[in-house]
């Protein structure tokens, strides 16, 4: 049973709030919640913690706090996944999930937790039985840039050539059969990989792990068979070599529960009767055996200033990404020492940018985009207040590179068609994006 619910920005300010059962006349709880969930690295605060006598679960989505207070006795997996699908929702309904989605579209949030849970009880998840039911209409923002097509060209059709869709096709609303849009026969199927990446201060690779996941957005009402054309040479495990090009091996694979595998094994074919809304259609990995080079190479170089307690930074990034490739929102994040309180830079090209953050001890290197094949410098020189020895430097945290990749896999995973099997002869478009992103790429300093 759920006591208390909130949704929190990355900064803790308080975007939803609902109290189920009066434990709390205010919602102040969620003030020092915050401050114990943002002390601890995001990959290792626990899901699952004590805060001023209660029990608090939380998920993080888009930087956005998730959290529920439950009875110590409650089982918690069941209310992670509830987490899970409630942000999933949230996607289903306004189109994208956001700090600025949320804000717009707070009545409609609102709405849905009444349908979902009946004080602090799970009555529903299904996005087609609560579209019968919300009457409020979503405020659209925007969509983020990385689906303009007219710059990137993520989606394509069965053949990825000429085929594509409206900037803003995937990140729209599920729509309900009441509104005009709410009959267009659209299917996307995004095929997303986070890369883990460790690399030593002598350049040689420690960890490359991949985690991949087919997620499928379906706009279409009462939508038949769907049929997921893998590539052939797809292989779990150990399995032989397949097909007659080069293997996409994974070591684990999951599917979803309505996936069908009948025909998986031989035609390398999955087989899902997909809801209205967004599906996990698939889940793999890969474990240090990434069959492509990896896309960036960073090389640092630190040295103190003689005689002064200035620090300099020099980086080199090297994307090695094939020259029709680019990546796009590429971070990187430098650790620097204790008392660094200004910082000097020479960039390799002016759209790139810069900047300290004191509190948090790290040096940000932004770069818009930056194509395959090419090569960026930056020299950074920062001020650090007291002594400092160049020994201790390099005991810092590694330096992390953040990116994203449009219409690149890094397994090699294609889809090779998304068929439907209706016999009504209803015009269905289908939709297919590729995209690789970071999830931790480190680079050790010493």
């Amino acid at each position: 049973m759920i006591s208390q619910l909130f949704i929190l920005s990355s900064k803790g300010d308080l975007l939803i709030y609902k109290d189920y059962h009066g434990l709390s006349t205010n919602s102040n709880a969620a003030d020092g919640l915050y401050l114990k969930l943002s002390s601890l690295p995001s990959d290792q605060a626990p899901v699952v913690m004590e805060h001023e006598g209660g029990h608090f679960l939380h998920t993080r989505h888009r930087g956005l706090y998730f959290v529920i207070s439950i009875r110590p006795d409650d089982s918690p997996f069941m209310y992670l996944d509830f987490l899970n699908r409630l942000a999933a929702l949230i996607r289903d309904y306004c189109g994208d999930l956001s700090e600025a989605v949320i804000r717009l579209n707070f009545a409609l949030i609102y709405e849905l937790l009444d349908e979902v849970l009946d004080y602090g009880f799970i009555q529903t998840t299904s996005t087609d039985v609560l579209k019968n039911f919300i009457q409020s209409d979503p405020v659209v923002t925007k969509p983020f840039s990385l689906l303009d097509l007219s710059s990137v060209g993520l989606f394509g059709a069965e053949t990825q050539q000429s085929k594509v869709a409206p900037s803003s096709a995937s990140s729209r609303p599920v729509l309900s059969s009441r509104h005009p849009q709410g009959d267009q026969n659209e299917i996307f199927l995004d095929v997303i990989e986070r890369m883990t990446v460790a690399i030593g201060a002598n350049g040689s690779l420690l960890k490359a792990d991949v985690q991949g996941e087919l997620r499928l957005k379906n706009f279409y009402q009462s939508c038949p068979e769907l049929r997921v054309g893998l590539s052939e040479e797809f292989c779990v495990g150990s399995s032989e070599l397949r097909g007659y090009g080069s293997a996409v091996r994974v070591d684990s694979c999951q599917f979803h529960e309505s996936v069908k595998l009948d025909e998986f094994e031989i035609s390398r074919i999955l087989k899902v009767l997909p809801p209205q809304g967004e599906l996990t259609v698939m889940q793999y990995q890969i474990s240090d055996s990434i069959s492509t080079s990896l896309p960036f190479h960073l090389f640092p170089s630190l040295e103190r200033d003689p005689g002064s307690s200035r620090l300099r930074i020099y980086l080199k990034l090297r994307c090695d990404l094939s020259p029709k490739s680019q990546a796009i929102n590429v971070r990187v994040q430098i650790p620097v020492p204790k008392g660094a309180n200004s910082v000097s830079q020479d960039l390799s090209s002016p759209d790139q940018s810069a900047e300290l953050t004191p509190n948090t001890q790290s040096l940000s290197w932004n770069i818009p985009r930056i194509r395959g094949g090419s090569q960026l410098s930056a020299l950074f020189k920062v001020d650090v207040s007291g002594c400092f020895s160049l020994p201790s430097v390099l005991d810092l945290p590694p330096l992390n590179l953040s990116f994203q990749v449009p219409s690149l896999t890094c397994s090699g995973l294609q889809i090779r068609f998304l068929r439907l099997r209706s016999e009504r002869p209803t015009p269905i478009h289908t939709w297919v994006r590729y995209l690789t992103q970071s999830d931790s790429y480190s680079v050790r300093l010493g």
